[in-house]
């Protein structure tokens, strides 16, 4: 499962996502979307935009973690 940190990075950037979606071009919506996990995909030109605007690597906001498999 891969998992999106895109509040650390904010956090980290002291930025809001209202300024980060300004910055980017994408919604607020899709921009929540994204950082709550309810994204099924990202086209790299959003990722690219995001990494720019918060100057960070993609494995820096995207986490993969091994699902449960007892779960």
């Amino acid at each position: 499962m891969i998992r999106v940190d895109l509040d650390v990075m904010l956090a980290r950037r002291k930025m809001s996502m209202t300024e980060l979606s300004q910055r980017v071009g994408v919604t607020m919506a899709n921009l929540s979307i994204l950082k709550n996990g309810k994204a099924k995909a990202v086209r790299f030109s959003t990722l690219d935009a995001i990494c720019k605007a918060l100057d960070c690597q993609p494995g820096d906001i995207l986490i993969y973690e091994k699902e449960n498999e007892n779960a």
